[in-house]
């Protein structure tokens, strides 16, 4: 299955979640899109609940089936809870963090960035934006990608970065320092439903 490349402002309101982290596709009309609009929302089975949320997942991190499936056996074979690993193992993507680091608006713009070979992992260039960073490894931009226009405009709303990567702000680059707890992945997310639903 490829990945979604429509228009992702429908996407966010058919699944209830905001794609693109500044939430302004929900703020105007926060129900599905189609001309019924608001109310015509059935009762999901549990199926379709558990379908949703999978969806809901993928799209946010914008990952095909395949490659999210991949990483969903990949979780299953570690230590701990599936569902909370399948996350953990999602948020360590290399696209994720370089959007969490500050340095594209989207994960999508992220994704662009690493694909375009703007980004290093520990002063090796990296372009796979799947590409699972290891704790103590250290992300940083090439020094000829440091004043795109993107990477300019996404520092100047971005202000906040997550406590498990350290972020120096001159340097434009950040060390993966520990492995995200539950309580800092996104917490929209019930992925004890992606579990029931892969387990079917």
């Amino acid at each position: 299955m490829a990945r979604y490349t429509g228009p992702s402002w429908k996407l966010s309101r058919r699944l209830g979640i905001s794609l693109s982290g500044t939430g302004k596709e929900l703020e105007k009309r926060p129900y599905a899109p189609g001309q019924h609009g608001p109310g015509q929302r059935k009762k999901l089975s549990e199926y379709g609940l558990q379908l949703q949320e999978k969806q809901k997942l993928r799209h946010m991190f914008g990952v095909n089936e395949r490659q999210f499936r991949r990483t969903f056996d990949l979780a299953g074979k570690m230590v701990g809870k599936h569902g909370e690993n399948f996350m953990i193992l999602l948020e360590s993507r290399l696209d994720n963090l370089v959007y969490r680091m500050g340095l594209a608006r989207t994960r999508r713009a992220a994704r662009q960035l690493v694909n375009h070979g703007h980004v290093t992992v520990d002063g090796v260039r990296v372009d796979i934006p799947s590409f699972r960073v290891k704790p103590g490894q250290t992300i940083s931009l090439r020094d000829k990608s440091r004043n795109l226009t993107v990477v300019k405009e996404a520092l100047e709303v971005n202000n906040f970065v997550p406590e498990y990567l350290t972020f120096d702000a001159d340097k434009l680059e950040a060390t993966f320092t520990r492995l995200p707890e539950r309580s800092e992945l996104p917490a929209e997310i019930n992925e004890a439903l992606i579990v029931e639903f892969y387990s079917r």
